[in-house]
């Protein structure tokens, strides 16, 4: 199946001409020698707000030609645990293959993952971090796409030490990318001092510490769940700390400061 591009021309440009002028504008770049990186942390809000520190994020570490790209499930459609194996992902700047091998290693180590492409069909987080590998390796990688629709702290960490197992007995480099957008929807001074809570529970590559704090801090982080998933998994992977990359919020774009989303990139190293 095509998995048609649900966004584009809202979260960022539909024309590939416009698209790929915001990216040479950013001086993007695939870093040679980049972070040894596990997993990253990356936002997913439109990219007037948060692509230059997402494209940030993916010219600092080292880009393998394997993605597994887990994210939040904002329309709450389709199964908790969803993915796709099979068929491509289309974009203005083409389509972006899934890898069925991959896939179905996954889908085997983790049975409760489920093929649901309802869960996929119109949700933004994974969709907009899909050009930027598509600009920055010409095309040439495969992902897999996971949509986390639950909270259960032990489903996450179940399924992240299953990921982490997985990946460890794959042949090939595999990224995980976590997106995940921070606070939303507060001042700028709330919402800086929350997102400093939560991404130093991931720094500290502590995903019980990220959940507990999340809830009673109330961040309104809406990839906390991808995230423990990622943490889990990158340890098992051999990752040992987290690296800030950045941190921002949308009143830095817009000048609004009474109402605001965080936004951070992490690597996990």
């Amino acid at each position: 199946m095509i998995r048609k591009a649900a966004v584009a021309g809202s979260f960022y440009p539909a024309e590939p001409d416009r698209l790929i002028a915001f990216f040479d504008g950013l001086g993007l770049k695939a870093a040679e020698s980049g972070l040894p990186a596990k997993a990253i942390v990356v936002p997913h809000a439109g990219y007037q707000y948060s692509g230059q520190l997402a494209g940030q994020v993916y010219s600092v570490v080292r880009l393998p030609r394997r993605f597994v790209i887990l994210c939040p499930n904002h329309t709450g459609m389709g199964a908790p645990l969803a993915t796709i194996s099979e068929g491509a992902w289309e974009t203005p700047l083409g389509e972006a293959a899934i890898d069925q091998d991959l896939a179905r290693a996954i889908s085997e180590a983790y049975p409760p993952l489920e093929e649901s492409p309802a869960a996929h069909r119109f949700e933004h987080s994974l969709e907009v971090q899909l050009p930027f590998l598509q600009y920055l390796l010409e095309n040439e990688f495969r992902f897999v796409p996971i949509c986390i629709g639950t909270g259960s702290y032990e489903t996450l960490i179940d399924f992240g030490l299953a990921l982490g197992d997985m990946l460890a007995r794959w042949s090939d480099p595999v990224l995980m990318v976590s997106s995940s957008d921070m606070n939303h929807f507060e001042s700028a001074e709330v919402t800086i001092r929350k997102d400093e809570m939560a991404i130093d529970r991931i720094i500290q590559l502590d995903s019980k510490e990220l959940y507990e704090t999340v809830k009673r801090e109330r961040i309104s982080m809406c990839g906390y769940a991808p995230t423990i998933i990622a943490i889990e998994a990158s340890k098992k992977l051999g990752a040992s700390e987290g690296v800030l990359i950045g941190h921002t919020h949308s009143g830095a774009v817009t000048g609004e400061t009474h109402r605001v989303v965080g936004y951070a990139g992490i690597a996990l190293c």
